[in-house]
């Protein structure tokens, strides 16, 4: 299999995502020197993270990421790769990694369902799919958690939140879900998984409809955090 790998790569040369050059057989989307230059996320950072966004709502009862989001950064690159592009798997490939570094972390969960954050269906229609499902995907089929797009539904187009500050994430963000089916929700565990959590407004708005329609916990989980 490596050989064969070599032969296609010769034939059909494969290019890192983030500084261009060319792929070794056994590198996928990004060289090596380019995935070692990604921070990742220590347990003293998770730790801060949690307590600046999440602790103060009692919301989310914990939550995990593999990653620091830098910009102009090669995760950046990947990132856009997956959501601008229509490289929806490069979303497999970070669920996966999210696992491998995240694992013992999610696994102590005993989570129900990992849960995309949902586009909007105009969002949806205009990038193709969510790229949160396809690093859902690429989670679940590591450590085996199912993934489920029948719980949440965003009924609320909102323009990017990308300049927004935290109060105006938070009104741009409220009553933007919905329950799509109630009965998966009833005393379950959900994981909301998102590609990048900057601030925390979405995922606790979401966090907030599934605990007021039964649910048990709801954690969250990222491929990154960013400030």
């Amino acid at each position: 299999m490596e050989k064969l790998n070599q032969l296609f790569d010769f034939f059909i040369p494969r290019f890192c995502n983030s500084c261009n050059s060319k792929l070794k057989y056994n590198e996928t989307y990004l060289c090596n020197n380019c995935l070692g230059s990604i921070k990742i996320a220590s347990a003293d950072r998770l730790k801060a993270e949690f307590e600046r966004k999440f602790e103060k709502d009692k919301i989310v009862s914990d939550f995990t990421s593999a990653y620091i989001f830098e910009k102009d950064k090669s995760l950046q690159h990947l990132v856009h790769s997956l959501k601008y592009e229509e490289n929806f798997k490069v979303g497999i490939y970070l669920g996966r990694i999210v696992a491998e570094l995240c694992g013992n972390i999610i696994n102590k969960w005993k989570a129900d369902y990992l849960v995309p954050v949902p586009l909007h269906h105009l969002k949806k229609a205009e990038r193709g799919y969510n790229q949160s499902y396809f690093i859902a995907r690429g989670i679940s089929s590591a450590l085996k958690t199912k993934v489920s797009n029948n719980v949440l539904k965003r009924n609320k187009y909102t323009n990017t939140q990308t300049e927004l500050t935290l109060i105006e994430r938070k009104d741009n963000i409220r009553d933007a879900f919905e329950i799509k089916n109630k009965n998966l929700v009833n005393n379950k565990i959900f994981i909301l998984v998102d590609d990048v959590i900057t601030t925390g407004a979405t995922i606790t708005e979401c966090g907030q409809i599934l605990l007021l329609n039964g649910a048990s916990k709801v954690y969250a989980l990222s491929v990154a955090i960013a400030d």
